[in-house]
């Protein structure tokens, strides 16, 4: 998807894109703000301009993928069967123009050309226990995984912070079979020299404050006879307020002189606090983001669209649970979009079938009597349902920018150097904008990070 670079932009450039960015989120902020769950209740489809209905009425999910989406198969050229409104298609540009470029500098990972499940570019060692995703991640970026792969892969002092006492439980386990494997892999083939002992990584079971510095997070691992430490803080997928609080531990802490951050969880951010953190986007009129934007802001375009162009029948399952809310609605006025624990195989279910073990999920009679025409009535409109899904998706990565522009105003605010770009595939990572800061010169870390050999 294209869209525009932080790195090609000066900061009043950058404080410009905020503006323009607050602007369109605020014009189409009833399609951002709205719950797909509450497509037929709230009749999201009547919320459309009349040309836009017309336009997208019909498309499957292949052309919804290719026209709106503007993510066609390869070698597909768009047509459009009508002439689209200038309105959505100012959209369709102006959400392609505004947001932050997710395609990194290579195209396909050449690490998973061998083997789709295993990345070359790791050891079978680093391999064990980590999914295709996070391999791809943690060698591109350098998480248990992560600290485990720069300790014993790249022979760094690592300090990990978690705040579950069973995760690093984990993770230590973790680190004890990833030594014993490497030991013996080194006697297997003793040419393999390995410089230095090997010391895993050191956790530390602690829930950071965003708004407090945490010491324990500063200490030093060794006495080192140079005076003060030099520490980079990493954070891979560094969940909601983790992220902020490793932007506040960079700007208020002299031993800290790098950072790497690729944050997740927007929804998970604290209102206020969390978000916006620099004075420039706090000023601008229409920056405010509750919690149905950021949590948009979260989800994954190009698996969406993959799955779009194949149009599969796992497609209904929103058309599915929002007829059901409308039986809730019935049955329980006061009960509005209550979590439905996942119901399997929902593709092979009847629509009424969902609905049942949908009400008993939530507390209510499964046994309600049903008015199924009313039901496949609203089965009859999936493909609305996925169009207006679509467009909530394609301005989503609007809001991920806004919140992404507005952390590296703040850290240009307190005088830093920092940029932001995509470092991992969007296919297998859709958090893929890492946010890099020094207290001095870039220098060539950008470019490195930028090619797929870094």
């Amino acid at each position: 998807m294209p869209g525009v670079s932080a790195r090609r932009l000066s900061h009043e450039e950058r404080r410009q894109l905020a503006v323009n960015l607050t602007r369109v989120v605020t014009l189409y902020r009833s399609i951002l703000d709205a719950y797909i769950i509450e497509f037929f209740t709230d009749n999201l489809w009547g919320t459309l301009p009349c040309s836009w209905q017309e336009a997208l009425d019909g498309l499957n999910p292949p052309q919804l993928a290719t026209l709106l989406l503007g993510m066609p198969r390869e070698g597909e050229v768009a047509r459009y069967r009508s002439v689209w409104p200038l309105t959505l298609l100012a959209l369709k540009s102006t959400a392609y123009a505004l947001a932050f470029t997710r395609t990194p500098g290579f195209q396909t990972p050449s690490e998973f050309l061998e083997n789709p499940s295993q990345s070359s570019r790791l050891t079978a060692p680093f391999r064990k226990h980590v999914r295709p995703k996070k391999q791809h991640e943690i060698r591109r970026l350098g998480e248990g995984h992560l600290s485990r792969f720069m300790s014993l892969g790249l022979g760094l002092t690592v300090k990990s912070i978690e705040g579950d006492q069973r995760l690093v439980e984990r993770a230590q386990r973790l680190d004890q079979e990833l030594l014993q494997t490497l030991e013996k892999e080194e006697k297997r083939n003793p040419k393999v020299v390995h410089t230095g002992p090997r010391h895993p990584p050191h956790h530390v079971v602690r829930w950071v404050d965003p708004t407090a510095l945490c010491e324990e997070l500063l200490l030093p691992l060794e006495t080192s006879p140079q005076s003060g430490a030099r520490l980079l803080l990493t954070g891979l997928h560094a969940c909601g307020d983790l992220s902020v609080a490793l932007l506040r531990h960079f700007s208020r802490c002299p031993e800290v002189v790098a950072l790497a951050s690729v944050g997740c969880c927007y929804m998970k951010l604290s209102d206020p606090g969390g978000y916006p953190l620099s004075q420039w986007v706090a000023g601008l009129p229409g920056c405010e983001l509750p919690y149905r934007l950021r949590e948009g802001a979260c989800h994954a375009l190009e698996e969406y669209a993959e799955r779009l162009q194949k149009a599969g029948p796992s497609l209904r399952t929103h058309c599915y649970r929002a007829a059901l809310e409308t039986v809730i609605r019935c049955a329980q006025p006061e009960l509005r979009r209550p979590g439905v624990q996942g119901i399997p195989r929902v593709h092979e279910l009847k629509i009424e079938e969902y609905v049942q073990r949908g009400l008993q999920r939530v507390g209510l009679d499964p046994h309600l009597p049903l008015n199924v025409a009313a039901l496949r009535a609203h089965q009859a409109q999936e493909n609305r349902v996925v169009a207006f899904f679509s467009l909530a998706l394609l301005l989503a990565p609007l809001v991920e920018t806004l919140i992404l522009l507005d952390r590296l105003l703040y850290l240009q605010e307190q005088g830093f150097h920092a940029e932001l770009l995509p470092i991992f595939s969007p296919e297998l990572s859709p958090r893929n904008l890492v946010l890099v800061a020094t207290k001095g010169p870039l220098g060539e870390a950008f470019s490195l990070l930028e090619t797929e050999d870094s």
